[in-house]
């Protein structure tokens, strides 16, 4: 009866050209498919670096965007209150809250609020700046949801490969375990 012996994976490996733990990744040695599932997860992990930040600014845009759809809707109120005299040249007093007044002071800039008798052409240029501020945002928003979508897209596409590769190892391992 012919005797069974466990031969040394790596005598064995070198007799067939290859050698194991030929990289090393962390500090520790690995064999070549080892590399490519820690590459693919490494990948993974420097993609999902890249959403935090980018869901961050997507969230303070849209935040802006809250603070300028407000600022719009009370400049909106004040212009319907002035009268519609054509030549727009009476002074009207004007209510907008404090929270507007910061919106329109902090994310347009230049106005001033110290005079609260307004022109109704002020009030109008004041609501096109809010406008074209809020337009800005909306562009600036879809190009970061595109940017966001590629980044997931390439995060689970590194997994879908990291996981793939785990499994074509394990069926490759099976198969050469089954062939000896």
């Amino acid at each position: 009866m012919a005797t069974i012996e466990r031969q040394d994976p790596v005598a064995l490996s070198q007799n067939w050209g290859v050698t194991f733990s030929d990289y090393k990744a962390d500090g520790k040695a690995v064999d070549f498919q080892d590399l490519m599932i820690y590459i693919s997860a490494n990948r993974a992990t420097t993609v999902e670096g890249e959403v935090a930040p980018l869901t961050t600014r997507i969230r303070n845009r849209n935040a802006a965007l809250e603070r300028l759809g407000t600022a719009l809707a009370d400049l909106t109120k004040v212009q319907a209150d002035f009268a519609s005299d054509a030549a727009g040249n009476k002074r009207s007093s004007i209510e907008i809250s404090q929270t507007t007044k910061d919106t329109l002071s902090n994310d347009i800039g230049g106005l001033n609020f110290s005079d609260r008798k307004m022109l109704k052409r002020e009030v109008e240029e004041w609501i096109q700046k809010c406008k074209s501020k809020i337009d800005g945002l909306n562009n600036q928003s879809q190009t970061d949801m595109s940017r966001l979508q590629s980044l997931v897209d390439r995060r689970d596409e590194s997994f879908s490969t990291a996981s793939n590769l785990m499994t074509a190892i394990s069926d490759t391992r099976g198969n050469l375990i089954r062939n000896l």
